[in-house]
C-alpha cells in the first residue's frame, strides 16, 4: 500500500515547480535555436502563470498548459533572429533559482508532515 500525503501547501509548490522547470526549457530551446535563421524568443509570464495555478489548486482543478508568448522588445539580428545569451543565460539563472527554492520549500513542508505524523510516537 502506497502511502500518498498532500497538502494544499504541497500542491501549490508542485505547481511552482512544474513551472519553474516550463521556464527553464523554454530557455534551454530559445538557446537551442540561437543560430536559427528567422527564430523568435518564446517565453511565459511566470507570475500570471502562478496566479492562474494557484486558483486551479484552490478550485481542485488539474494543471493546464503554459501560455507561451513571442519576448517582445528584442532586436533582431540581420537573419530575423532575436534570441539573445546574455538574457537567456539570466532567464536560465532564475529558473535555477526558483526551482531551487521550490525543492528546499516542498522538503520543509514534507518534513512538517512527517513531524505531525510521527508526533504521537515521541
Amino acid at each position: 500500500m502506497e502511502l500518498q500525503i498532500e497538502t494544499r501547501l504541497s500542491d501549490q509548490l508542485t505547481r511552482y515547480l512544474d513551472l519553474a522547470t516550463s521556464q527553464a526549457k523554454l530557455t534551454a530551446a530559445n538557446m537551442a535555436n540561437i543560430d536559427t535563421p528567422g527564430y523568435r524568443a518564446i517565453g511565459m509570464d511566470f507570475e500570471a502563470e502562478m496566479r492562474q495555478a494557484m486558483e486551479g489548486v484552490d478550485q481542485g482543478k488539474a494543471a493546464r498548459p503554459v501560455r507561451l508568448k513571442a519576448v517582445d522588445g528584442l532586436i533582431a539580428r540581420p537573419d530575423g533572429n532575436n534570441v539573445s545569451m546574455d538574457r537567456e543565460g539570466l532567464n536560465l539563472a532564475e529558473a535555477q533559482l526558483k526551482f531551487r527554492t521550490g525543492v528546499a520549500l516542498l522538503r520543509q513542508e514534507y518534513q512538517r508532515v512527517m513531524d505531525a505524523i510521527h508526533s504521537d510516537t515521541k
